[in-house]
């Protein structure tokens, strides 16, 4: 499953923090919809500008962990529950049960697929968005936090001993191609790619995001 000790291993480039932001000790999730970052903190999922910083939107719902954008939705993990969520108006449109019943992490869209982290499980599980059901998992050798597809392929943060890393998968076999450890003292609680060049990183209970250079390949 997994060739973790054999993958090159590069220090990971951070090249900008965001926040804390007002009254958001924790961020547990983050996403990206082609304009905002979102990050999911407790009881609000916060939008803001990755150019200025700026925050530019604020929908109060529960905010457990990860967050996922499907083009024209926001998904979010809500304790035992996955929700459908209205960007505009916050609105639930549909929830389906979490697969870790509240122990879920991160959340990521792909394929038409949902993707979701298993904190203490290590592992990472392809759902149906209608129904919730398990169609496939993917095992780490890692506590998994966030996840997230980049052209292919599947990433994945980990935080585990007080370290933390993102991790590039052969999203066939679960094998680990390559690893960015985060600097010393900086954890990863949720993962998204900007469809650029960029991962948007949570960063706990530092209350902030965090961008991160994606490595260039080829």
């Amino acid at each position: 499953m997994s060739t973790a000790t054999q993958a090159p291993v590069h220090t990971a480039e951070v090249v900008r923090e965001y926040g804390p932001f007002p009254a958001a000790p924790r961020v547990h999730g983050v996403s990206h919809d082609g304009r905002q970052v979102w990050a999911a903190t407790d009881g609000a999922l916060r939008a803001f500008d990755p150019a200025t910083g700026e925050p530019t939107r604020q929908l109060d719902r529960a905010c457990d962990a990860g967050t996922a954008y499907d083009g024209k939705h926001l998904w979010q993990i809500a304790g035992a529950r996955i929700e459908k969520l209205d960007p505009a108006t916050g609105e639930i449109l549909h929830a389906i049960p979490a697969p870790g019943e509240g122990k879920d992490s991160g959340l990521t869209w792909a394929e038409g697929h949902l993707w979701v982290g298993q904190y203490s499980d290590r592992a990472i599980h392809q759902i149906d968005p209608a129904t919730g059901a398990v169609l496939r998992t993917i095992a780490s050798d890692r506590f998994v936090t966030g996840v997230t597809w980049v052209e292919g392929e599947l990433w994945h943060g980990t935080w585990e001993h007080d370290e933390s890393e993102l991790r590039r998968l052969d999203p066939a076999s679960g094998a680990v191609r390559e690893r960015l450890r985060m600097p010393s003292g900086l954890h990863v609680s949720g993962l998204e790619w900007d469809g650029a060049g960029l991962f948007y990183c949570g960063g706990g209970s530092s209350g902030k995001v965090r961008a991160v250079r994606r490595p260039r390949h080829g």
